[in-house]
């Protein structure tokens, strides 16, 4: 398949930063070589190619394994994925199981449960897609999923220890620049640009690199094992997508090493929540997750 793709010239950078939530510091210097990235997040309609020359089934859509969930009873194990469903009222945020649910057959194709399709949103990005499900997508297309270092790379568009992907005002001009939630999170969502949820690949401005919904819109899946903070390499040698090692070899790994770093943040962030639609920013997220925030886009080597 023929994905849009920017190629960056590889560079060094600031990565990273101090300013905001623990996991960004330290803000560090990172090098990378030159790479292609897609132009914006795989969207429904590339996916759909995709599954239709493959045959490929989602993680979404396979039963939940009894090895993985023993004490769940058969028909609590049948396929589906987390939905995000808005509350009555304000509510406190400390406790993310208020807007979030389990809805089974919630899957790419319907992405809010059984029926609700993605008819009307050909060109939006896929989501309900886990980790397993963008590696088969990306090597179907000749490519791979970015590195961490590499994305934040391509999020920042050469501008240098910005806030946004954009500059340092959030609204420069008073122009949304990303789709991210607009009002009270998590149950007034008046919209951005007309959008509650996600939105149209390209909805807005592109980062100086050319780069569509870099930040906003749905987070990102990359290849790096996610650590509670960054460790700077100990050498200068390039980031070079799948020969990369993010952190210093000295240095273990933290946590759960089949959690993976999301990047970019989603149209569920909001200020008083979630101030991650920024190109440092980073989550932890299980290889096996499915939700109506998280796609990808992919890289490939030059």
């Amino acid at each position: 398949m023929k994905l849009q793709m920017i190629t960056l010239t590889g560079d060094s950078f600031r990565m990273g930063s101090d300013r905001f939530y623990p996991d960004e510091r330290p803000s560090h210097e990172r090098s990378v070589a030159s790479f292609e990235i897609s132009a914006h997040p795989v969207t429904n309609q590339e996916f759909a190619s995709f599954v239709e020359d493959t045959g490929y089934v989602t993680v979404a859509e396979e039963p939940l394994s009894q090895e993985e969930f023993p004490d769940l009873a058969a028909e609590d194990r049948v396929p589906g994925a987390m939905v995000f469903t808005p509350t009555d009222g304000p509510v406190d945020l400390s406790d993310w199981r208020q807007w979030w649910r389990w809805v089974p057959g919630a899957k790419w194709s319907d992405p809010f449960g059984p029926g609700s399709g993605i008819a009307t949103r050909l060109h939006h990005p896929v989501v309900q897609i886990a980790y397993r499900d963008a590696i088969a997508f990306a090597d179907w297309a000749g490519a791979r999923l970015p590195t961490e270092a590499e994305w934040e790379y391509a999020a920042r568009g050469g501008l240098v220890d910005t806030d946004f992907a954009w500059g340092n005002e959030a609204r420069p001009g008073g122009e949304l620049m990303a789709n991210h939630w607009q009002g009270k999170f998590p149950h007034l969502n008046t919209g951005a640009s007309g959008w509650a949820g996600t939105s149209p690949v390209g909805t807005f401005p592109p980062n100086p690199f050319g780069l569509f919904d870099m930040t906003g819109n749905v987070w990102e899946w990359t290849t790096s094992s996610y650590t509670a903070f960054h460790f700077p390499p100990v050498s200068t040698t390039p980031d070079r997508g799948r020969r990369a090692n993010l952190l210093a070899p000295d240095q273990p790994r933290e946590g759960d090493p089949s959690r993976r770093v999301l990047k970019g943040g989603s149209h569920l962030c909001a200020p008083e929540y979630c101030l991650r639609y920024r190109p440092s920013a980073r989550s932890p997220q299980s290889e096996d997750t499915s939700m109506t925030h998280i796609g990808f886009r992919v890289s490939r080597d030059l």
